[in-house]
C-alpha cells in the first residue's frame, strides 16, 4: 500500500408511506404509495387485550410532532423503557413513517418493481438493509384505540399540523382547530427544501418544471417528470445536488436524457473539502456523465417553446425540461412564533439543553434541534444518524431519564457507484487538514506514486511533498482520511472509500489527538493489504504490486 500526505494551512495563517406489495407502475415508473401490509396483518390488528374503560381521546401521554426518522427512534425508545406507552405522531405529510436517505441513493439504482422489497444500506459492506419505511401498517393504530387500550401502542396522525404548543397548558392546537393534550412532548418537525427567490416569482410555467426534494411525493413526482425528459438541470452542488445528479445521468443512460449540474463554488464541496480532494470528487461526478457547470450561478428563468430557459449569471443559456433545486434545507421552527419556544440566531433550530429539552416536558430531535456539543460547542445538524439517535435519546428521557446527547453524529454519500464518503464531526474546509491517501492502479495494474513522493528510512513513511495545485494527485486517489484540526485538536474526521466503522473517528475526535502524529493514526483507519483483498477480491491480474518499502510499512502498521 503506497500512502502520501497532505496537509493544508487554514486561510488565518495564510494572512464539513412505503410501498404496496405491488404499487401501481405508470411507464415503467416507480412509486412509492401506502405502507406495506405484513401478510399476517391482520392478526396483528387483533388487539391483545380488550380496550380499558374509555378515557380522554384527545389526551396523549407521550406526543411527538413529526414522523421522521427522529420520531420514530424515539417512539422506539419510549416503547423500550415503557412498553405499555401510548404514543401518537402527527405529521403533516400523508405517509407513515420512513427513512429519506433511500430518495436519492438505492432507490434510483434498482430496477425492482415492488417497493416492498426496496433496501438501503448505510454502508456498501456486507451488512443487512433496512427497509425504507420503518415498520408494515399494522404496527401502527388510530387514536381512538391507541389511547383506550391498556397495552399500548402507537397512532400516526397523518395530514395533520400543529400550528400551536401551550407548554404550560400542555396541550397544542392543530390547523383543523382540534386540540391535543399532553403528558410529554417531542418536536421533530425536521426541516423543508430552500427555494431561490427568482424561482419562487417565476411564472406558472416555469414553476410547474421545478422541482424541490425532500419527501416519498417529491421522489415520485420527480421519477415521474423525468421519464420522458430529455434533458434536466440540477441546482447546487451540495450532496443531495450531487446524488440526485448522478441518478439521474444513471437513468440518462436508458432513456438518452442529459443531466447538467449548476454549482456555485469552484469545485465539489468546496466548503467541506480540501481544494484538491474536492477537484478529484469534479472528476468523478463528470466520470458519471455528468455536465457540471461550476463557478456560476441562476441569473433568470423562462419558458419558450415547451422548455425551461435558464440564463446563467455568466451568459450561458441552458434549455432543459426540468429543474431539480437543491440548496439546502432550512429547519422547520414555525411553533416558535406562536409557541414562545426559542431559537437559535446562529444555527437556526430549536435551541435545548444537553439533554434536548427547550421546555418543561417539551423536547426537541433531529434536523430542528440546536444543541450543545460538549466538545464542538453548541451546533445543529441535518443528517439521519443524528436524528435516530438524538431522537432515541430525547425518548429515553421523555421516560424519566436524564441523559446527555454526546453522540458525534455521522453523515454518508454516496457518489455514483464509485465513491462512498462518511464523516463525523466538523468538517470545514476553512480549518486546517491533514489527509493520508492510498493511490489507485495504473491501467499496468501497478500502484501509481508520485514523482515528489519519497520514503523515510527511519518510519518508512511515504508523503507526498506540498504542492501548490496537487495537480498530480488529483487522477489516482483511491482511499483516505482526513482530519479537520481547531488548534491542533481534531474536531472532525472525513473517509474516502474506507467501509470500516466510525467508532475510531469518534474516538479520535473525543480524544483529540492533540500533538498526535496523525500520519500513525491515519493507520488505524487502512486495513493491510490482505485484508483488503478478502473484502473487495479482485482478479489475480488486477492484484496491486506491493513494493519491499511497503511491505515494510504494513507490517508496522
Amino acid at each position: 500500500m503506497v500512502l502520501f500526505v497532505v496537509k493544508k494551512k487554514s486561510s488565518v495563517e495564510k494572512l464539513s408511506e412505503a410501498p404496496n406489495e405491488n404499487p401501481p407502475i405508470e411507464n415503467d415508473s416507480q412509486k412509492i404509495s401506502e405502507a406495506p401490509t405484513s401478510p399476517a396483518e391482520e392478526e396483528y390488528k387483533t388487539p391483545l387485550d380488550p380496550p380499558t374503560e374509555s378515557v380522554d381521546p384527545n389526551h396523549v401521554p407521550y406526543l411527538i410532532i413529526g414522523a421522521g426518522a427522529a420520531a420514530f427512534s424515539a417512539y422506539k425508545a419510549i416503547r423500550v423503557n415503557n412498553p405499555t406507552a401510548k404514543v401518537v405522531m402527527v405529521t403533516e405529510e400523508n405517509h407513515l413513517p420512513y427513512a429519506r436517505p433511500p430518495l436519492s441513493k438505492d432507490l434510483w439504482l434498482t430496477k425492482a418493481k415492488s417497493f416492498m422489497g426496496m433496501k438501503f444500506s448505510k454502508r456498501k459492506e456486507e451488512v443487512p438493509s433496512l427497509p425504507i419505511y420503518f415498520e408494515y401498517s399494522a404496527l401502527y393504530t388510530d387514536l381512538k384505540e391507541v389511547t383506550n387500550n391498556k397495552r399500548g401502542g402507537v397512532a400516526v396522525l397523518m395530514g395533520k399540523k400543529v400550528i400551536k404548543l401551550d407548554a404550560d397548558k400542555k396541550k397544542v392546537i392543530l390547523k383543523s382547530g382540534e386540540e391535543l393534550t399532553y403528558d410529554k412532548c417531542l418536536i421533530a418537525t425536521g426541516g423543508k427544501p430552500k427555494n431561490l427567490p427568482l424561482l419562487q416569482k417565476a411564472s406558472p410555467e416555469v414553476k410547474k418544471r421545478v422541482n424541490l426534494f425532500r419527501t416519498v411525493d417529491d421522489f415520485n413526482h420527480l421519477e415521474e417528470v423525468t421519464q420522458n425528459a430529455k434533458s434536466v438541470a440540477v441546482l447546487g452542488g451540495g450532496f443531495l445536488g450531487t446524488e440526485l445528479a448522478c441518478a439521474l445521468s444513471k437513468k440518462g443512460q436508458t432513456n438518452g436524457m442529459k443531466v447538467y449540474q449548476i454549482v456555485p463554488e469552484t469545485g465539489w464541496w468546496t466548503k467541506v473539502l480540501p481544494q484538491f480532494v474536492s477537484k478529484w470528487m469534479s472528476h468523478q461526478v463528470e466520470r458519471e456523465g455528468v455536465e457540471v457547470i461550476y463557478d456560476d450561478k441562476l441569473f433568470s428563468a423562462g419558458f419558450k417553446d415547451g422548455q425551461l430557459e435558464l440564463e446563467l449569471l455568466k451568459g450561458r443559456l441552458l434549455k432543459v425540461d426540468q429543474l431539480v433545486v437543491a440548496v439546502g434545507i432550512e429547519p422547520c421552527v414555525e411553533l416558535a412564533k406562536t409557541s414562545g419556544l426559542e431559537v437559535d440566531n446562529q444555527h437556526g433550530g430549536f435551541r435545548v439543553n444537553s439533554e434536548l429539552q427547550s421546555r418543561s416536558d417539551v423536547w426537541v430531535a433531529g434536523d430542528a434541534s440546536c444543541f450543545y456539543d460538549i466538545k464542538l460547542g453548541r451546533r445543529r445538524v441535518e443528517h439521519h444518524d443524528h436524528a435516530e439517535v438524538s431522537g432515541r435519546v430525547a425518548g429515553r428521557n421523555m421516560t424519566g431519564e436524564s441523559k446527555p446527547y454526546r453522540h458525534q453524529s455521522e453523515f454518508w454519500s454516496d457518489i455514483g457507484t464509485n465513491v462512498f464518503i462518511r464523516a463525523v464531526g466538523i468538517t470545514d474546509s476553512t480549518l486546517p487538514t491533514f489527509g493520508v491517501f492510498t493511490r489507485s492502479q495504473n491501467k499496468e495494474g501497478n500502484t501509481n506514486s508520485s514523482e515528489n513522493s519519497k520514503t523515510d528510512k527511519n518510519s518508512q513513511q511515504i508523503s507526498t511533498l506540498e504542492k501548490k495545485d496537487n495537480s498530480d494527485l488529483e487522477e489516482d486517489l483511491d482511499k483516505g482520511v482526513i482530519f479537520y484540526l481547531k488548534e491542533n485538536v481534531v474536531v472532525g474526521v472525513l473517509l474516502i472509500n474506507i467501509f470500516r466503522d466510525l467508532l475510531i473517528a469518534r474516538l479520535v475526535i473525543n480524544d483529540g489527538a492533540e500533538n498526535e502524529d496523525l500520519y500513525e493514526v491515519a493507520k488505524l483507519f487502512f486495513p493491510h493489504p490482505k485484508d483488503d483483498l478478502e473484502e473487495e477480491p479482485t482478479p489475480e491480474k488486477e492484484k496491486p504490486q506491493i513494493s519491499e518499502s511497503d511491505k515494510t510499512q504494513d507490517k508496522k502498521s
